[in-house]
C-alpha cells in the first residue's frame, strides 16, 4: 500500500477544501428580489413625468405568452411614508378597453395588475388592476389552498383611497384606438392594506409580490409575468420579493 507523506496529504486536503468552498454557490433568495427606494409623497401625472421617478430604474416584465408582435412592459416602484407608488410603461398597438366603471372584470381586456403579499404567515394578499381608461379593481384576496375570492374594500374613502392616472401614447385614449403604447401610474396607501402584516414597511422589510399585464391585440390574451406562473396569477407561492431600502 502506498502511503502519502503527511505534509503532502495536508497540502492536497487543503486544495480540496478550497475547491469545495469556491465551487459551492452562495445562498440567495429562492425568488427574484427587487429593491425599492424611498421617496417623499408626490402628485401623479399619468405619464411618469414627476421628477421623483428619476430615482427609480425601469425593470422589464417578461412576456410569457406571445400572440402576434412581442411588446415591452416595464415597471418602476417607489415607497413613501404613506404608501407605495407604481409606474407601468406598456408598448401596444390597439387599445382593447370598453369597460367604463370600476370593480368590473378588468382582466378580460387590456390591463396591468399588481399582487402584494405583505405577510407570508397569512395566505391573503392585495390585488390591484388598472385599465388604460383608468378604471380600477382593488380587492383583498384570501387564498385557501387555491380556493379564493376577491373582497371589495369597505369604507373606501379618505386616506384609504388609491390615486391613479393613465395616459396613451401615439393615439387617442378610447376603445379600439390605434396607439403606440400606454402608461399607468398609481399610489396604494398603506391605510388600504391594513390590517395585513408588515404594513407599513420599514427599511429592510420584505414583501412577496408579482406583476402582470394582459393584452388582447390578437383577440387572444397575451400575458406578461414578473415571476412565471403555471396556470393562474394567484399562485402566490411563486411571487418574487420586494426589499424596502
Amino acid at each position: 500500500m502506498f502511503i502519502l507523506p503527511s505534509g503532502l496529504f495536508v497540502t492536497i486536503l487543503g486544495i480540496l477544501l478550497f475547491w469545495f468552498v469556491a465551487c459551492t454557490p452562495i445562498a440567495e433568495d429562492k425568488f427574484d428580489a427587487l429593491k425599492i427606494s424611498s421617496t417623499p409623497d408626490f402628485e401623479l401625472t399619468g405619464d411618469g413625468s414627476a421628477a421623483h421617478w428619476a430615482t427609480a430604474e425601469w425593470m422589464t416584465i417578461p412576456q410569457r405568452k406571445v400572440f402576434g408582435t412581442p411588446q415591452s412592459t416595464q415597471i418602476k416602484i417607489l415607497y413613501s411614508p404613506n404608501g407605495i407608488y407604481f409606474l407601468f410603461k406598456c408598448e401596444d398597438q390597439r387599445l382593447t378597453a370598453t369597460m367604463t366603471e370600476d370593480f368590473l372584470d378588468l382582466w378580460n381586456e387590456d390591463v396591468i395588475e399588481v399582487f402584494l403579499w405583505t405577510d407570508e404567515s397569512f395566505p391573503a394578499y392585495f390585488e390591484y388592476e388598472l385599465s388604460p381608461l383608468n378604471h380600477e379593481l382593488p380587492i383583498l384576496v384570501p387564498n385557501n389552498k387555491g380556493d379564493f375570492w376577491g373582497w371589495r374594500p369597505w369604507h373606501y374613502e379618505g386616506s384609504r383611497l388609491t390615486r391613479h392616472m393613465t395616459s396613451v401614447q401615439g393615439g387617442e385614449k378610447q376603445s379600439g384606438a390605434a396607439i403606440a403604447g400606454w402608461m399607468a401610474e398609481f399610489f396604494i396607501p398603506y391605510d388600504l392594506l391594513k390590517p395585513l402584516g408588515n404594513v407599513p414597511p420599514q427599511s429592510g422589510t420584505r414583501w412577496r409580490a408579482n406583476f402582470y399585464r394582459c393584452d388582447y391585440d390578437s383577440g387572444q390574451m397575451a400575458t406578461w409575468e414578473w415571476q412565471a406562473i403555471e396556470f393562474r396569477f394567484h399562485e402566490y407561492e411563486k411571487f418574487g420579493t420586494l426589499i424596502f431600502e
